[in-house]
């Protein structure tokens, strides 16, 4: 047993048999992580291509604005379409488990196309040419944060907490100034927010890695997936709205 133990030949077997698993780990996590942005891709063009319809098509235009003396207003349908993607994301959050993973798709590309819906004021608000230019930039920092996030040696879990609270204050604040409308403090709120965002999607790309396992079912792969989806979407849009309202110029 020794002599076997201590042959250099089944030492190589034993170091090549390890780095197969790794290899095999390696493929597999990078199989799951271009799902993950793919799914998250294909959601944003959708979201996208709805908002510029709704926005650039008269009949669904009149569903969801009023054009009054006081400029474009929106209809019951618009507040309806902005508040509901936050059903989805409660369904997609708590619900997930119990669904199939195709029901899990559907509800994914359904919160997509809501949120393109509740978007469209952005194409009636902004220039063209000014949503591109910011879609650019938010692309480029995003790309940059996930990279860091899934390289990154540095355990950033501990930023999770710090990330959290920043954004109850987001939201408390964004209450707050729908009362005051102060464009000062909306401008505060937009530079936190695109902070805050900058650090959620290092932040969710690491635990996004993390979630990944070999010995998961492809039902199991493909709805953790859709759920890390969902979190990269998140922050994408969240950042890129931050960022549209003082780098944005408008019509």
């Amino acid at each position: 047993g020794l002599e076997m133990a201590l042959d250099p030949r089944n030492r190589a077997f034993t170091l090549n048999a390890g780095a197969a698993a790794q290899a095999s780990v390696d493929e597999g996590l990078r199989s799951y992580m271009l799902r993950v942005y793919n799914y998250m891709g294909t959601g944003l063009a959708l979201t996208g291509a709805m908002a510029f319809m709704v926005a650039h098509t008269p009949v669904l235009f009149q569903l969801f604005y009023t054009q009054t003396p006081m400029g474009v207003q929106p209809t019951i349908l618009a507040y309806i379409a902005m508040f509901s993607p936050l059903a989805f994301v409660l369904v997609l959050s708590f619900g997930l488990n119990r669904m199939s993973a195709a029901t899990a798709q559907m509800v994914f590309w359904a919160f997509a196309a809501v949120m393109g819906l509740s978007m469209s004021h952005i194409f009636i608000t902004f220039t063209g040419a000014s949503v591109a230019r910011v879609f650019f930039i938010t692309s480029t920092m995003f790309l940059a944060m996930s990279v860091y996030g899934y390289t990154t040696k540095r355990d950033l879990s501990g930023m999770g907490s710090f990330l959290f609270m920043g954004l109850i204050g987001i939201f408390v604040a964004s209450i707050v100034n729908m009362f005051l409308g102060s464009t000062m403090m909306q401008f505060i709120i937009s530079v936190v927010g695109v902070l805050v965002f900058v650090g959620l999607t290092a932040y969710d790309t690491q635990g996004i890695k993390a979630t990944y396992s070999a010995h998961d079912d492809g039902s199991t792969t493909q709805k953790k997936a859709i759920h890390g989806a969902l979190r990269l979407y998140l922050d994408f849009i969240n950042m890129f709205q931050f960022l549209l309202y003082f780098m944005g110029n408008q019509e």
